[in-house]
């Protein structure tokens, strides 16, 4: 690990979901997509192989979330004050991810809080809603989350659909919510597959100005490649130039 100056990745792995391989594989896509010394940690309950590159964090609990697995709650442990690892600014990505350009520009300006606007807007109960596949924040920062996960208990499920609306909340009411421009992180289902009639001739796109696309639900990246069943509206045909980008 570099350490000092050093630029700060973190990853989150829990359950069954995602394979090992998959962290190994986004170290190297930032590696191929960032200037400079960084360190990349993974919180995860589940550290078999993952390389030696990654510093394993324990993935902590949750306050009353805690045994859920679905929907992202676990994701809120980035916020445990008892974390360790990363300290100051510090880059969050999602596994199914793929990096297309330089990472460098996520680590300069301002911001304590800076997140995709969500892609879906007109679905979600909060106008506030980020998407937080690629969020940067201030790691150790006390933003109070634990004590209003604890304040609201289990009302947290019937107030917010999912761990990013509840963030989004907590970031707005301190007055930091901020997202990246919105040509950085594209949706693969919204920015990249076209809508039929096009998409049952044509590939996957990639939009031009591009730095990262978000795969959120399905398909997966490595599905992406060989394209697959979707919905009759959303036809995903084959995508074979995202190889060049997962080393």
């Amino acid at each position: 690990m570099a350490g000092g100056d050093a630029k700060q990745i973190i990853c989150m792995k829990w359950g069954e979901k995602f394979p090992a391989e998959d962290v190994n594989r986004l170290y190297r896509m930032v590696k191929t997509k960032i200037s400079g010394d960084f360190d990349f940690y993974c919180v995860t309950d589940h550290p078999e192989g993952i390389g030696p590159e990654v510093t394993v964090l324990p993935l902590p609990e949750v306050p009353v979330v805690g045994h859920r697995l679905d929907r992202g709650w676990r994701k809120l442990a980035l916020f445990d004050p008892d974390l360790g690892g990363p300290k100051g600014r510090t880059l969050y990505l999602d596994l199914d991810i793929v990096i297309t350009r330089s990472l460098d520009p996520f680590f300069e300006g301002p911001g304590r809080f800076v997140i995709i606007k969500d892609y879906k807007l007109f679905r979600r109960r909060h106008a506030y809603t980020g998407n937080s596949s690629v969020l940067r924040y201030e790691a150790g920062e006390d933003l109070g989350v634990y004590d209003e996960l604890n304040r609201l208990g289990e009302k947290v499920r019937e107030d917010f659909r999912n761990e990013q609306e509840f963030l989004s909340y907590i970031a707005t009411r301190h007055g930091i919510l901020e997202y990246w421009p919105s040509r950085w992180c594209v949706s693969y289902k919204h920015d990249c597959v076209r809508l039929v009639p096009m998409g049952l001739i044509l590939p996957p796109r990639l939009p031009k100005e591009a730095r990262v696309i978000v795969f959120h639900g399905d398909p997966k990246p490595i599905e992406a490649v060989e394209g697959g069943g979707s919905k009759w509206y959303r036809v995903v045909k084959p995508a074979p130039w995202l190889r060049e980008y997962m080393p």
